[in-house]
């Protein structure tokens, strides 16, 4: 019975081609958005981590109430005390994310961003070398002979996938290391770390406050996330009774390893996608749904024939559903096709170390079944109406009609309802990708406080015995920045641990000279120090008093020049030059740094940073020269092309000094927002698909009610009815249910808008969106109920009174 129902429906579908592509092209456009997002879904939400019993992963964090911090870092003396004193892991391992140079003596130097880790993570996640070993217990303890385990990437790409390389020394950081093992592809935890070195020749000797480390842990079976909670709080209490100075008002938090790994704002926005291609999907199938009504009309007389000669109301609405599911199938393999398509276009988008390793996304057995599945219930969905209206027509009466007349006025409200639907889901998805694309311009637009062009960065990475000292480090960087100021086209460049909208430089918590705090309640600030020109480079103004001068900015001398936002912050009712501050947690230890300036904010962060204003000050290099450099240089022209120059300058300083995020300050600013650009792409590209089956679903109906009311229009114009005004009643008609779809849009925009206000850089009542959106769908609306109602004043009167 089913192979008849599949082998007549298969015939009907045939013996309609213009029907039958249009309906598959509509079905699967919603369904091939579906799979690409389910791809996503599933790959980043749905699958666990790559670890072994991943759900039983956690990370432990300290907490400080009183400083704002809900999750810290921990320092190595307390994971050493909370690993010895809890009952609810089978352990605790640390890690420290760090950059490293690698050098073998075969080519340049190369710098990676890698880990210092406990031994047994590893084996905690479940995780063996594809070459060589791990680490053990003897190469994690202070004076350990120095030991390294590569990634893949470094052995396949330096190395060239030569296994020799296990049990070979190489330099790392300029100090001779033993290659142990390779971990296996695919694996660059906790992120993108390219290589590995033991945690506790590193971490040992450092102080209890400096809180370093991201700590991961297993609980042991039949433990809860609330009960290891429980007991790290209480020894967090403990620890602070012992170690007051470091520890006091510390506390612990412990939460599953996912929920770290995908924070609430990725989740936010995929379940959002999610819920846009479902929009899009139900738009196909209430297009489809009103083609098949339109087409059960025209088979009205067929089915009461059918039903004449015995067959049961079951047996015509089986046949009929047969029908829509074989639609659903025929637009499932266009529909993956057009999702692999999708995913690749998202893979080329997104930039390569913006995406942790451990996520994938693709058009797998998983995203086939999900769209063979999705592809049935969608034809059972659009199906169930048109099924069902026909039979419910009286028998006789409707073979006393004319084919295609029948029950068209039970239909109408049908066919309408679901125009209205398609058209109110539009604009919601239409108004989602104007708020989108409103926030990357926003951002595009916002100002950062200085010049970004034409302005050249990259970082450079001091390494070896000759630059253990801060006076040291301190002579060579600005030996290479005053090398790099003396290249043709450069007018001005200054180097320190900080690059604007690219993160970086240090803070504390700082004390003002005449006043007092509590503890743990001082405010904090950013403090960064910086060699000569800062501002001449940025296009930054002083505001107030003035700028280092070359022998100061060279010289460790206790001044600082402050931003406006530190200015009103720690001195509101006063000036701030002359005022004196400390900044504890700084290499700057007790000394009081004099203001002589305030400058002008500037942004440090991305520029979707949504506080990225923050009181700092700027001291000399001297204070706190570190081994990873910013340089930030000003040209003359294209920023890019000084990028040799200054590679041949830093060789010549020192030749072992590797470059690396070599950027234009523009390309860094685009890294700051790509993902807004992106979003308001796939959101616009949904709502182009919404729009364009909704524009159908117009004209289709309309089309239709004009086909049906051929001999009443005829009859209008024969009575003398003016074409124009036959013009207006049907194009009115369609701007009335695309009017009625457009309110009801409107209302569901505004709730759901507000659900993802915290990742939007516009109001989610923004007018510009809900009005531009709804013009613009009144304009589509006209110009779909134009093209049937054209042809209806086209109709030749005799013509149309001879069709009875």
């Amino acid at each position: 019975m089913l192979m008849q129902d599949l082998r007549y429906a298969f015939r009907a579908l045939v013996r309609t081609p213009v029907f039958t592509a249009i309906a598959v092209l509509c079905l699967s456009l919603g369904i091939g958005v579906n799979t690409m997002i389910f791809g996503v879904v599933d790959g980043v939400l749905v699958q666990s981590l790559p670890f072994q019993e991943a759900d039983r992963l956690v990370i432990v964090q300290e907490t400080f109430h009183r400083g704002n911090i809900r999750e810290g870092g921990l320092s190595y003396k307390n994971l050493l005390d909370w690993k010895e004193r809890n009952t609810v892991f089978t352990t605790i391992a640390g890690v420290q994310t760090r950059s490293f140079v690698l050098a073998d003596g075969g080519g340049e130097p190369d710098r990676y961003s890698g880990s210092a880790i406990s031994w047994d993570l590893f084996q905690m996640l479940g995780k063996s070398a594809a070459h060589g070993r791990l680490f053990t217990a003897e190469d994690d303890r202070p004076g350990a002979e120095p030991v390294v385990l590569l990634g893949d990437e470094i052995f396949q790409r330096r190395y060239r996938d030569d296994s020799s390389i296990v049990g070979r020394r190489v330099l790392v950081n300029a100090r001779p290391h033993t290659v142990v093992g390779v971990m296996p592809p695919n694996f660059e935890f906790p992120e993108n770390q390219k290589l590995y070195i033991p945690l506790a020749p590193l971490a040992h000797d450092r102080p209890r406050s400096e809180r370093a480390l991201f700590p991961i842990a297993r609980l042991k079976d039949g433990v809860t996330v609330e009960r290891a909670g429980s007991e790290l709080t209480a020894i967090a209490a403990q620890l602070s009774k012992e170690y007051p100075v470091e520890n006091d008002g510390w506390g612990a938090v412990v939460q599953p390893l996912h929920e770290e790994f995908i924070p609430d704002d990725v989740r936010l926005i995929i379940w959002t996608m999610m819920g846009a291609v479902t929009l899009v999907l139900l738009i196909a199938c209430a297009n489809i749904a009103n083609l098949l009504i339109a087409r059960a009309s025209v088979r009205q007389r067929e089915i009461s024939i059918r039903a004449a000669l015995g067959a049961g109301r079951w047996r015509i609405v089986r046949q009929l559903l047969t029908e829509a599911i074989l639609l659903g199938l025929m637009a499932a393999p266009l529909g993956m096709a057009l999702a692999v398509v999708g995913l690749r276009w998202l893979d080329s988008a997104v930039p390569p170390d913006d995406i942790p390793y451990y996520i994938h996304w693709a058009v797998d057995r998983r995203a086939m079944t999900y769209t063979i599945i999705v592809s049935i219930i969608t034809g059972i969905i659009f199906g169930l109406a048109p099924a069902f209206q026909p039979t419910r027509v009286n028998l006789h009466e409707s073979l006393k009609e004319r084919s295609g007349t029948g029950g068209q006025g039970r239909r109408a409200w049908l066919r309408n309802t679901l125009v209205v639907v398609e058209v109110a889901a539009s604009l919601v998805l239409l108004v989602g990708a104007s708020l989108f694309v409103r926030s990357f311009q926003n951002l595009q637009n916002r100002d950062a406080g200085f010049k970004a062009a034409p302005l050249m960065t990259m970082r450079f990475f001091l390494t070896g015995d000759a630059y253990q000292t801060q006076e040291a480090r301190a002579l060579r960087i600005t030996d290479i920045v005053r090398r790099v100021e003396s290249l043709p086209g450069v007018r001005a460049a200054f180097a320190s641990n900080l690059i604007p909208l690219g993160g970086g430089g240090g803070g504390g918590r700082a004390t003002v000279e005449g006043r007092t705090y509590e503890k743990g309640e001082e405010p904090n600030i950013g403090l960064t120090a910086v060699t000569p020109h800062l501002y001449r480079t940025l296009d930054v103004r002083i505001l107030r008093g003035r700028d280092f001068t070359d022998a100061e900015a060279q010289a460790k001398r206790p001044l600082a020049i402050v931003n406006e936002t530190m200015a009103k912050q720690l001195w509101p009712d006063q000036d701030a030059l002359g005022r004196r501050f400390k900044v504890a947690g700084t290499d700057t230890g007790d000394e009081w740094f004099t203001v002589i300036g305030v400058a002008a904010d500037f942004f440090h962060s991305e520029l979707d940073d949504t506080d990225p204003l923050f009181p700092c000050a700027y001291v000399s290099l001297g204070w706190m020269a570190t081994a990873n450099t910013g340089l930030t240089i000003r040209v003359d022209g294209d920023p890019a092309t000084i990028t040799a120059a200054v590679r041949a300058a830093i060789r010549e300083a020192d030749p072992n000094i590797p470059l690396f995020n070599i950027r234009t300050m523009e390309e860094l600013r685009a890294l700051g927002y790509w993902q807004y650009g992106l979003f308001g792409v796939m959101f616009s590209m949904f709502g182009i698909v919404a729009l364009f089956l909704a524009s159908i679903g117009v004209y289709g109906v309309l089309s239709y009610a004009v086909s049906q009311r051929t001999q009443e229009i005829g009859i209008r114009v024969a009575l003398g009815a003016d074409r124009g005004a036959v013009l207006r009643l049907i194009v009115g008609q369609g701007l009335i249910l695309a009017g009625i779809g457009i309110f009801i849009g409107l209302v569901l925009s505004v709730p759901t808008n507000f659900i993802v206000q915290s990742i939007l850089f516009v109001k989610p009542t923004d007018p510009i969106s809900f009005i531009w959106v709804s013009i613009f769908l009144i304009l589509v609306a006209a110009f779909a109920s134009y093209l049937p109602a054209r042809r209806a004043t086209a109709v030749d009167p005799l013509i149309a009174l001879r069709t009875e």
